[in-house]
C-alpha cells in the first residue's frame, strides 16, 4: 500500500474542526458541507441530502460491474464536553463523545489514498450518515433507496471501540451489537392524602412492587442459554412529602439478540405491568418500542473484513457481541456486509464512548484508513 503519511496532518486538523463544531442528528448541515466539499475537490461524484442530511461519494475505477460501501456517521451527542482540550466543543451541550469526527476523517482519508492510488476494479460507495445516536439516519438512507441508487455487494461498517489496544481491529460472524428496545410505563390512580392511605390507591407502592417484578424477567422468564439485558433507567411520581401521587412514571431499556427473546421480554413486562395494576386498582399503559435491530454480520463478509484487518494491524475474532446498539444494523438488513471495531485505547486507558471526557484517539487514524482501504482492494482487486 502506497504511504500515506502525508495524509494524517490534514485530516487531524479536518477531525477536531468537526469536534469543536459538533452537531446532533440530522442537523450536521456545517459537517456534511465540509464532507462534500473535501469530496469534490477528490474528483468523485457526489450525493447530498439523502437521509435527510447524509451525504455519499462515489468513486469508480476500471471495468468491473462489483461494488462496495463504506459507512461513517457524523452525528454528534447531547452531552456537555469536559475534556478543556485547545479543540474542544464550542457548542454549548452537544460534544463529539462517540469519535464520529473520527470516522468521518477516516473514511475522507480513504477516499484520498483510494483516488490517487486506484489499486482496485469497480465502485466504491462512501456512504457519510446521519443521526446514528438514536434517530436512526441508516434507516432513513435505506428508505430513500440508499443500495438501490448505490448498489453494493457488500457493506463494511467501522467504529473506534476504546475496549481494545490502539493496533487491535474486531469482529465476528453473526450478532455483534443488539437490539435496542426503550419502554416507559405509566401507572394511574386517583391521588390523595398520605396519611389515609386505605381510600387512595398507592401508585409508588405498586411501582416499587413493577420495578422488583421486571427485574425477574431474564432470570426466571429467559432461558439460561440466551442473553438479554433489561434496566430500569428512570421512575417519576409525587412532588410533596404528604400526598400520595395520582401517577408514577417508569422507564428503562432492553436489549437482545434474539427476536424471540425480544418477544417474550416485551409480553412479560406488559403481563406484569398488568398485573401489578390490578392488584393494585390503578390502571397501566405501556409504550414499548423496538427503535434499533440487533446487528448482525453476514459471516463471509466478517471473515472477509477479518482477511483484510490482518494484513493492516492486529486481526482479533470477537468472542461475544457488544448489549449497545447500533443503528448499521438497517444497513446490513439491506445488504450483506460486516460492522468492525477498531481499538483505539492508550496505554492510559482513556475515556470510554459517551463519556465528557472521551476524545477519538487521532494516533489510530493511519489504521482506519489501510483498513478502509485494504477491504476495497480485498473485495474490487
Amino acid at each position: 500500500m502506497t504511504d500515506i503519511a502525508d495524509l494524517i496532518d490534514p485530516l487531524i486538523a479536518f477531525r477536531r474542526d468537526i469536534h469543536a463544531h459538533p452537531e446532533l442528528g440530522f442537523c450536521e448541515h456545517r459537517t456534511a458541507g465540509r464532507i462534500a466539499e473535501q469530496l469534490r475537490a477528490l474528483g468523485l461524484e457526489v450525493h447530498e441530502g439523502i437521509g435527510r442530511t447524509g451525504v455519499v461519494g462515489v468513486l469508480r475505477n476500471g471495468a468491473s460491474g462489483r461494488s462496495i460501501g463504506l459507512r461513517a456517521d457524523m452525528d454528534a451527542l447531547p452531552i456537555e464536553e469536559q475534556t478543556n482540550l485547545p479543540w474542544a466543543s464550542k457548542t454549548p451541550g452537544t460534544f463529539h463523545g462517540c469519535g464520529h469526527d473520527g470516522h468521518v476523517a477516516m473514511l475522507l482519508g480513504a477516499a484520498q489514498q483510494l483516488t490517487r492510488s486506484r489499486n482496485f476494479d469497480g465502485t466504491v460507495n462512501f456512504f457519510f450518515q446521519p443521526a446514528e445516536e438514536g434517530q436512526g439516519g441508516a434507516r432513513e438512507m435505506v428508505l430513500e433507496g440508499l443500495f438501490e441508487r448505490f448498489p453494493c455487494d457488500r457493506v463494511f461498517g467501522l467504529h473506534n471501540w476504546p475496549d481494545l489496544p490502539a493496533g487491535t481491529i474486531a469482529t465476528r460472524p453473526g450478532p455483534i451489537m443488539g437490539a435496542a428496545d426503550k419502554f416507559e410505563i405509566v401507572l394511574e390512580g386517583r391521588g390523595g392524602h398520605a396519611a389515609i392511605p386505605q381510600d387512595t390507591p398507592d401508585a409508588i407502592l405498586a411501582a416499587a412492587s413493577l420495578v422488583t417484578q421486571m427485574n425477574a424477567i431474564i432470570a426466571r422468564r429467559i432461558a439460561p442459554t440466551a442473553s438479554a439485558v433489561l434496566s430500569i433507567t428512570q421512575i417519576h411520581g409525587g412532588h410533596t412529602h404528604n400526598v400520595i401521587p395520582a401517577e408514577v412514571r417508569i422507564g428503562g431499556t432492553v436489549r437482545t439478540f434474539d427476536p424471540a427473546v425480544q418477544d417474550k421480554i416485551e409480553a412479560s413486562i406488559r403481563e406484569i405491568a398488568a398485573g401489578v395494576a390490578l392488584a393494585n386498582g390503578l390502571s397501566a399503559t405501556v409504550d414499548y418500542q423496538r427503535y434499533y435491530p440487533a446487528t448482525i454480520n453476514d459471516a463471509e463478509a466478517a471473515q472477509e473484513a477479518l482477511d483484510a484487518a490482518a494484513t493492516v494491524g492486529i486481526a482479533q475474532l470477537a468472542p461475544d457481541p457488544a448489549f449497545t446498539s447500533e443503528d448499521f444494523a438497517f444497513m446490513l438488513q439491506a445488504c450483506k456486509g460486516a460492522y468492525i471495531w477498531l481499538g483505539q485505547a492508550k496505554p492510559d486507558g482513556g475515556a470510554p464512548l459517551h463519556n465528557p471526557h472521551y476524545d477519538f484517539n487521532d494516533d489510530v487514524l493511519g489504521l482506519g484508513i489501510r483498513l478502509h482501504v485494504a477491504l476495497v482492494e480485498r473485495h474490487l482487486g
